[in-house]
This record gives C-alpha cells, sequence and structure tokens, in this order.
C-alpha cells in the first residue's frame, strides 16, 4: 500500500522520497476487510448505486473548442454583464432516466438562480485581468436545454440552461438539476491517500481489471493486489519507496489484477481511501519514459 500526493504534481524540489511503506499481505487483507465494513450499507454506498451522485461539475464546457483568450480571463475573473431578462417562473420537476432504465422526478432551479451560481469568481485565478480591465462578458438569453452528466450510476441526460453571451459562438452550458437532488461525492478521511484512481476492464479477460495509480519517482512497483466479496473488490497497488533523494514528481501507470471471478456488478473500491473507483482510465497520463 502507498500513500500519493493527491491530484497531478508537478516537479516542486528536491526532498526525501520515502513517501511509502510496503504493506504485507496479511495487513493489506486487514485494510481491505476495514474498508469493506465501513463501506458495505453505509449511507455512502446506498447513494452511490441509488441515488445521484455527480462525478464531474454542473458547468458543461464539453462542447467547447479553444475559446479566445478574453473569454477564459473574463470567465475566471467573473467578468458577467446581465444584459436580458432570464426566465424566473417556477419549473415543474423534470424525470432522469438512469441506465438501468429507472425513472427519478428531480426538481429544477430558474435560470436566475443558475446564472447567479456559475457567474461566481474561481477559487484559482490563473491569468488576473489587465491593467484596463477584462473584456465583459454579456449574457443575452437562457433556455432549457439538456446536457450530459456522469454520475455513479452511468452517463444521463439533464435538463440544463444553456446561456447566450454576446461574441461567444459557444453556449454556456449549467445543469439546472437543484443541488438539494444531488449527493456530493464522498471524500477521502483526513490521512487517507488515493491508491487507485481508476480501472477499467480488459477487453478477452474478465477476470482481470486495469488499474490506473499514481508513483513516485523513487518507488519501486511489485504488483496489484485485490479482496473481494459478494459485493465490493478492494484494490491496492504494492509500491515502496527507496528513501532516497529525488523530484515530488508524481508520474502515472496501469497494471492489471486478476479476480478470481470476473467483476460483474461489484463496486470497486480504493484501499487508500476506502472510496469507490470510477471506471475509465487515461492513457495520455502513462509514464514510461
Amino acid at each position: 500500500m502507498r500513500r500519493t500526493i493527491a491530484g497531478l504534481c508537478l516537479m516542486l524540489l528536491l526532498a526525501s522520497c520515502n513517501w511509502s511503506d510496503r504493506v504485507s499481505p496479511g495487513r493489506f487483507e486487514a485494510r481491505a476487510r476495514e474498508v469493506v465494513a465501513r463501506w458495505d450499507g453505509s449511507a455512502g454506498d446506498r447513494a452511490w448505486r441509488s441515488g445521484f451522485v455527480l462525478l464531474g461539475g454542473l458547468q458543461d464546457r464539453g462542447g467547447w473548442t479553444d475559446p479566445p483568450a478574453w473569454v477564459t480571463r473574463s470567465t475566471e475573473n467573473s467578468v458577467w454583464k446581465l444584459a436580458a431578462e432570464l426566465p424566473a417562473g417556477p419549473l415543474a420537476d423534470a424525470p432522469v432516466r438512469w441506465p438501468d432504465g429507472s425513472v427519478s422526478e428531480v426538481p429544477l432551479v430558474t435560470a436566475i438562480d443558475a446564472y447567479a451560481e456559475f457567474t461566481r469568481p474561481a477559487d484559482f485565478i490563473e491569468e488576473e485581468c489587465p491593467a484596463k480591465g477584462c473584456r465583459p462578458l454579456r449574457v443575452t438569453g437562457a433556455e432549457l436545454g439538456e446536457t450530459t452528466l456522469e454520475t455513479s450510476r452511468g452517463t444521463i441526460r439533464v435538463p440544463a440552461w444553456q446561456f447566450t453571451v454576446k461574441g461567444v459562438e459557444s453556449k454556456f452550458v449549467y445543469v439546472a438539476v437543484a443541488p438539494s437532488a444531488i449527493t456530493a461525492r464522498p471524500q477521502a478521511a483526513e490521512g487517507e491517500f488515493e491508491e487507485v484512481s481508476g480501472f477499467d476492464l480488459v477487453a478477452g479477460k474478465p477476470h482481470d481489471l486495469l488499474l490506473e495509480y499514481g508513483y513516485g519517482s523513487c518507488d519501486r512497483v511489485h504488483g496489484a493486489r485485490a479482496y473481494e466479496t459478494g459485493k465490493l473488490v478492494v484494490v491496492d497497488v504494492d509500491e515502496e519507496g527507496s528513501g532516497g533523494i529525488c523530484d515530488l514528481a508524481l508520474h502515472m501507470d496501469t497494471t492489471t489484477v486478476t479476480l478470481t471471478r470476473p467483476l460483474g456488478d461489484r463496486l470497486v473500491l480504493d484501499s487508500g481511501t476506502g472510496l469507490p473507483v470510477v471506471r475509465g482510465v487515461t492513457p495520455a497520463l502513462y509514464d514510461h519514459g
């Protein structure tokens, strides 16, 4: 079991690279049993399987292709100007159809409420406005359409407000589902760090899982492990740090682990955080250098 720095880290400084300590099979199994006991039947488990757990954000930029620099800068600095009257009346609940065929009725927010949310200033501003200020983003209208969302139960289509901005070809799309209908994605507890960041099935090998993981420049990877129950699979990548002097870069790669039977409808849990691993890996991140 290893302890990674969450997210994708850049080269920061020289320091000891002893981030991880190799864990024996017995200790891994003990940790996996703890993870299963904590998750199985919990509120998070129930929400993940039958609720509305959003895996991404509420703003959809999937259709955008290289927006002008001023649009990005003005958006990050929240330089908005409302130049039209937006729909503000109450909306009826809307049906959401899940991949398994079930349907949920969800409340919607008005265009006014959605505008107030997506025009909030960004937490992190990469490039401040120039001395003379940013070019205002003038909202000239909004209409209710649809967008695609990734959730713990699969990909769905949901109502979304599509805002028109003067001088910008693409629409600013914001999910219209009310926050009260959405359950926040569970977060790792303090002191617990992600071991496996993604997984996928392996074509032609129904017992194998492809695992995506991060490792340090001085880490040695010994392989992947899995602990299985009837409803859950806990996965881990066995690594250890050399204790030498190295950089703090986080590299990404994949490995496979073989299960005793096909995954089926079982959830995959990360041994480090005890939380579900989302299906999908990112080949562009692999570092074989």
